[in-house]
C-alpha cells in the first residue's frame, strides 16, 4: 500500500514522503491516526506541486538549520548529575541522564531543540564520562555533539 506521510514517522519517513507499507499498518494505524493519506494519482500530483512551491522556502530553512548546527557544534556541554562517592562505587549515577536533561542543557545555552529530535548514542547514561548525542535539526541537517557528564558538587 502506497501512502503519503502527513508528518514525520520514526523509522518510516519524513513529511511528504511517499512510502510503501503493509496494508494493515496503513489502514489500521497510519491513516486513522492522521499520519498518512492514500497515495492516489491525484494526491501525488498535488504533492508534486506543493513540493515544487516549497523548494524555495526550504533552502532558507536548511540554511537556518545549518547556522544553528554550527552554533551547537561550538558548545562545550557539561551536564551535572548526582553520583556515588568512594573508590568502590566508581562513577555510577543516581538515576540516569536522558534526552530531557540534554534538551534542558540546550535551553540554558539559548537553543531550543525538540526532545524527539535528540538521540543519545547508547541510550540513557548511567555513568560519568564523555558521550555523544545526535541532534536532527532538519531532515538534511544533523549534528553530532560530544558532551560530558560530571559529578554534582
Amino acid at each position: 500500500m502506497e501512502l503519503i506521510l502527513k508528518q514525520d514517522v520514526e523509522n518510516l519517513g519524513f513529511k511528504d514522503d511517499v512510502v510503501t507499507v503493509k496494508n494493515g499498518y496503513g489502514r489500521n494505524f497510519l491513516i486513522p491516526q492522521g499520519q498518512a493519506v492514500l497515495a492516489t494519482a491525484s494526491a501525488k500530483k498535488v504533492l508534486a506541486e506543493n513540493l515544487k512551491q516549497r523548494a524555495f522556502k526550504e533552502k532558507k530553512v536548511i540554511e537556518d538549520a545549518q547556522k544553528v548546527a554550527e552554533a551547537i557544534k561550538g558548545l562545550d556541554l557539561k551536564i551535572t548529575a548526582k553520583a556515588t562517592e568512594g573508590a568502590s562505587a566508581g562513577d555510577k549515577l543516581f538515576g540516569s541522564v536522558t534526552k530531557l536533561d540534554l534538551v534542558e542543557a540546550f535551553e540554558k545555552e539559548g537553543h531550543t531543540v525538540d526532545k524527539k529530535f535528540v538521540s543519545i548514542t547508547g541510550g540513557n547514561i548511567k555513568r560519568l564520562g564523555q558521550y555523544n548525542a545526535v541532534i536532527r535539526l532538519h531532515r538534511e541537517v544533523t549534528v553530532e555533539l560530544p558532551f560530558e557528564v560530571i559529578a554534582q558538587a
